[in-house]
């Protein structure tokens, strides 16, 4: 799709301006093509004039420092922080492909939205956010809003509790202002070499609530437990298509002698899974709405874990209403019965199109009766 506006001189922070009206999550440059702009999880090819090798480098060494372009010269790739004059925060990643120079730079946003503004299951939310201790997982696959719902979750402590939070990202998506609580943001790549350096310290830092923004090692996972444990509440994310399936992911990482710990460890410290998708939205006005599902840690689902029983888990999940939970099935009936997305859109994006139909008319697939 291509944007019609005015063309642009040679100047990388006039780009970012553009991206900044409008409202883009990403901007990316590369030889060949025009600037590009990803908004609302679309490519818009901006109408800037075709650009060359030199004409990126030149847009990137614009907002480079001495210290990052040797770095990127050295290494082919280097992460760095740019604010522009307004305040705005960008996070850079300059990059060489085929023997030129690439950029993806990512808007660090500051409009935290609520969970009734993101469609997101208000009062089960609220709830597992006014617990104090334990972990909470959300999962899905990249660009499924995992990092803008656990700001909603992090900006509702910050409105309603006086506490420390503390948060390990890569890269910083939102910026928090103190509120009810205080909040320290780290980087990684920026402010700690990586999130195994971070978690080494970060009980030092006398975190109350902590957010850790993807468990990728087995490393990330004993850090984020050993936090869970030590009365804190933590928030990660996992990539993961279901809420049982964050438990499977997770034992990948280690070996099979040391299940049996980890599974007695995630089972004590587990709070909820919360798995997310993202579905075209009814509504012009609105891109796109999360369908999710929630796993909470009830003694069933604790009992599972411990067993071993995650085939067990999708039908806890599915007739657990009474106490919060629900499966995708059930949330992409109640968009459609809600009229927040089309039952063609619901369809694509059901575990089972067929269950859904037959859901979405009323009938219990499970029980075979109808409700």
């Amino acid at each position: 799709m291509t944007d019609h506006a005015q063309s642009w001189h040679m100047d990388m922070k006039a780009l970012l301006r553009v991206a900044l009206e409008r409202e883009a999550s990403d901007l990316h440059l590369k030889p060949g093509q025009p600037p590009i702009l990803r908004i609302d999880g679309d490519i818009h090819v901006t109408d800037h004039a075709t650009l060359g090798p030199a004409d990126v480098l030149e847009l990137a060494r614009q907002i480079m420092d001495e210290r990052v372009h040797r770095l990127y010269l050295e290494v082919g790739s280097v992460d760095f922080s740019h604010e522009t004059e307004a305040g705005d925060r960008f996070r850079v990643n300059v990059y060489r492909q085929r023997g030129v120079t690439s950029v993806s730079a990512r808007r660090v946003s500051r409009n935290i939205q609520t969970f009734t503004q993101l469609h997101l299951p208000k009062e089960t939310l609220e709830r597992i956010c006014q617990i104090r201790q334990g972990l909470i997982i959300f999962s899905g696959v990249t660009g499924t809003g995992k990092s803008t719902s656990i700001a909603a979750c992090l900006d509702y402590i910050n409105a309603h509790r006086r506490c420390h939070i503390v948060t390990l990202e890569d890269p910083i998506e939102y910026l928090f202002e103190d509120k009810q609580a205080f909040v320290n943001q780290r980087e990684i790549g920026t402010d700690v070499a990586s999130y195994e350096v971070a978690l080494k310290f970060l009980l030092r830092e006398d975190p109350d609530v902590v957010l850790v923004g993807e468990m990728r090692t087995r490393d990330d996972v004993e850090g984020v437990l050993r936090a869970a444990e030590t009365t804190r509440l933590v928030f990660t994310t996992v990539h993961a298509a279901s809420a049982p399936g964050v438990v499977t992911r997770i034992l990948d990482l280690f070996e099979a002698q040391d299940h049996h710990v980890l599974r007695e460890s995630l089972a004590h410290s587990l709070v909820a899974i919360i798995c997310q998708k993202l579905v075209p939205a009814a509504d012009p006005n609105v891109a796109r709405v999360p369908a999710t599902e929630v796993m909470l840690a009830t003694p069933t689902v604790r009992k599972a874990i411990r067993d071993g029983d995650e085939g067990h888990l999708p039908s806890v999940v599915a007739a657990g209403g009474d106490v919060g939970m629900h499966d995708f099935t059930q949330d992409l009936v109640r968009l459609v019965r809600e009229e927040w997305i089309d039952p063609k859109d619901a369809y694509e994006g059901a575990p089972s199109p067929e269950a859904l139909k037959m859901a979405i008319r009323g009938i219990d697939v499970k029980r075979g009766a109808l409700r």
